[in-house]
């Protein structure tokens, strides 16, 4: 048995012992016309930092939907028109987008639901708000005292409006820090001045907490401004509401409260006219989407590292008409086919390696800068990837050239001027 190990260990330090040499040889021609080795990694740079600034891109906008939803809670229902889900993926259908259905006996309804803790209904209109410093079109959300409770917004300057603003009709508002800092500077600023809604005179009697996010394609909560809905007749004069938002206590009741919320709702409209939703489902169904649009970019953006593997190929075919003597040398001392092959597939994978670590490079350096505006990021998983198709380029548009340098006679190879 020993022998037997003996022989398989002296087999194995042989084989990385001929790996190594090849790997010096390898770097040795590489080097030899360094330019040009950058100039044929080029492709294969602009390809890896194509699709991992895509990717990372894509994975910073994942993040910041998820801890948006997070921010939200768990055990957050949201109730809209018309069938959110159509062909086992998520939509705002017309419906959702054109017609407000719910009234406040629907509000009333949910409010008496054993399992309810808390239920805000809401109308959302674009309008514009004047301030002393600005005036900004701000996604206006209409509702009641309870839509900070069920958003998990906290006061930082002012207050919240009541119920008893509710029943008065008042002309208040509550803005979001963002937009706080849009009409008025600051937040300090905003509270007690007047601002203007659509010409109309509200007080700001408070700015919310920054909740953070922004900027990206789906709006953050800081960048909203908050009505009481009976104090904005003028922008939903018949009280309708495009969705309500509740919540129960207990996330463990999560489907046993969606499920009495559908036959409550049941009583009053056909199935088809409302949607009930939790958070799992929209995030769910947001990856998915999601998902499938990054794959698209990724395989746009792989397109140039084949166009890279392309150009690998055609310079290695010039390299083996350039060495076509050195081939042949090579030969005549005792280089065996296999060696030849090996050492050009060598080649054209260390030039893949190169332009994938240039490309990982580029690609980090960028999303440190992009970090300062969104939550971009570089996951291991995508490193090894970039890597491993890398050498896997290398060794598919490597092959040919290398077969042709091995498969030289070594007598004619050495004739050649």
């Amino acid at each position: 048995m020993q022998p037997v190990f003996h022989l398989l260990k002296q087999s194995v330090m042989n084989k990385l012992t001929e790996l190594k040499i090849l790997i010096n040889l390898a770097f040795k021609d590489l080097l030899k016309n360094k330019i040009r080795t950058l100039l044929t990694s080029l492709g294969i740079l602009i390809g890896i930092f194509s699709v991992v600034l895509l990717n990372s891109l894509g994975l910073g906008f994942k993040k910041y939907i998820e801890d948006q939803f997070k921010s939200l809670g768990a055990n957050l229902i949201i109730i809209m028109p018309g069938k959110a889900f159509a062909g086992g993926s998520y939509r705002a259908t017309s419906n959702y987008q054109m017609n407000a259905i719910f009234d406040e006996k629907d509000v009333s309804n949910i409010e008496k639901e054993n399992l309810t803790s808390v239920v805000a209904p809401a109308f959302v209109k674009y309008l514009e708000f004047k301030g002393d410093k600005d005036s900004k079109i701000l996604e206006t959300i209409m509702s009641t005292e309870n839509v900070f409770n069920v958003f998990n917004l906290e006061i930082d300057q002012g207050v919240f409006f009541t119920q008893a603003d509710i029943n008065k009709k008042v002309k208040v508002t509550v803005l979001g820090s963002n937009s706080a800092q849009k009409l008025f500077a600051n937040s300090q600023n905003a509270l007690g001045k007047t601002v203007k809604v659509e010409s109309i005179p509200y007080k700001v009697i408070g700015v919310l907490k920054s909740k953070g996010g922004g900027g990206g394609a789906v709006p953050s909560l800081d960048d909203h401004g908050y009505l009481p809905y009976k104090g904005a007749l003028s922008f939903n004069p018949d009280k309708k509401f495009l969705a309500i938002y509740a919540k129960t206590e207990n996330q463990a009741n999560l489907d046993i409260y969606k499920e009495n919320l559908k036959n409550l709702l049941l009583k009053r409209y056909g199935e088809d006219d409302f949607s009930i939703l939790d958070q799992r489902e929209i995030f769910n169904s947001f990856t998915s989407i999601f998902n499938m649009v990054n794959i698209v970019l990724s395989a746009i953006a792989a397109i140039s590292l084949v166009v890279g593997g392309i150009g690998i190929m055609n310079i290695m075919f010039v390299s083996v008409v350039e060495r076509i003597k050195e081939i042949g040398i090579r030969r005549a001392f005792g280089a065996r086919e296999r060696d030849i092959l090996n050492l050009f597939i060598l080649e054209t994978i260390i030039l893949s390696l190169i332009g994938a670590i240039l490309g990982l490079t580029l690609s980090y350096l960028s999303v440190l800068v992009i970090q300062r505006f969104f939550p971009a990021y570089i996951d291991l998983k995508t490193v090894i990837l970039s890597l491993a198709v890398s050498v896997s380029i290398g060794l598919i548009f490597g092959v040919l050239p290398a077969l042709r340098a091995a498969k030289l006679s070594p007598v004619e190879a050495i004739r050649q001027e």
